[in-house]
């Protein structure tokens, strides 16, 4: 019972050192914006930038290395949205879709690979910026103004009658399916990526450097699946708008 006793203590110790939502805020006018948030999603930006740069200034005919593999992220890319959207439509798409999972890519390594917690800050941690239910749900928000955007720009307004289709007693549940489409995208790449930084730094605390490496590796892995899940997800959704309701 002592025994017991002392590891439940232990457990409770552990958990209450993982600080769950707590923020570091910058006022702005009557507004709070998360700092953290801005700082790393700044930093994974700037790094896409300086490597996208870096790896298209010279391109050649016959490719090095780098071009090889800038070349091969925009096939895999183009495939995505190719594959979802269509292959005479797609083409329009690539640029958002490849955004979308660049970001979300690179934030989520950002915050499996980064000791972010060394970095001390008068309030809050930095993180991944994926691991913030505001950036899941503005990158949501932002596949469903495309895909209404898509929808509306190839259809008119000839587009809403796919709420009546088949049959208009299904108004209800095609209007609510615009409504969970987002929340789906949101909570899905928000709960996941922050259970996978909770059960790191839970490991760290216990044995801090032999059982986290591969529970590191296994985070990197569904990182890369979670950002290939919500682009491809928005491209099917914009697929899904462009088809021709109001030709039927």
């Amino acid at each position: 019972m002592y025994q017991q006793n002392n590891y439940n203590l232990l457990s409770n110790l552990i958990l209450s050192a993982v600080e769950v939502g707590k923020h570091l805020y910058w006022k702005i006018g009557e507004y709070n914006v998360h700092g953290q948030v801005f700082i790393v999603s700044w930093i994974v930006i700037l790094i896409l930038l300086v490597f996208s740069f870096i790896g298209t200034r010279e391109l050649k005919r016959v490719p090095g290395k780098l071009q090889n593999f800038m070349e091969f992220i925009l096939e895999f890319l183009q495939d995505i949205a190719k594959n979802q959207i269509g292959e005479h439509e797609y083409r329009t798409w690539v640029p958002y879709i490849s955004t979308i999972f660049l970001f979300i890519l690179g934030s989520n390594w950002a915050g499996a690979l980064v000791p972010w917690k060394l970095i001390r800050l008068s309030e809050g941690e930095l993180a991944a910026p994926t691991n913030d239910i505001n950036t899941t749900v503005a990158l949501s928000l932002l596949t469903s103004l495309a895909y209404f955007y898509a929808g509306l720009s190839k259809n008119g307004l000839s587009y809403f009658l796919r709420y009546i289709e088949p049959t208009p007693v299904l108004l209800p549940i095609n209007i609510l399916e615009d409504f969970t489409k987002p929340l789906s995208l949101s909570f899905r790449l928000f709960g996941n990526i922050l259970a996978d930084e909770l059960v790191v730094s839970v490991f760290t605390l216990l044995v801090p450097i032999f059982i986290p490496l591969p529970v590191m590796i296994l985070g990197l892995f569904a990182s890369s699946i979670q950002a290939l899940i919500f682009s491809t997800l928005s491209a099917a959704y914009i697929g899904e708008a462009l088809e021709g309701h109001g030709d039927n």
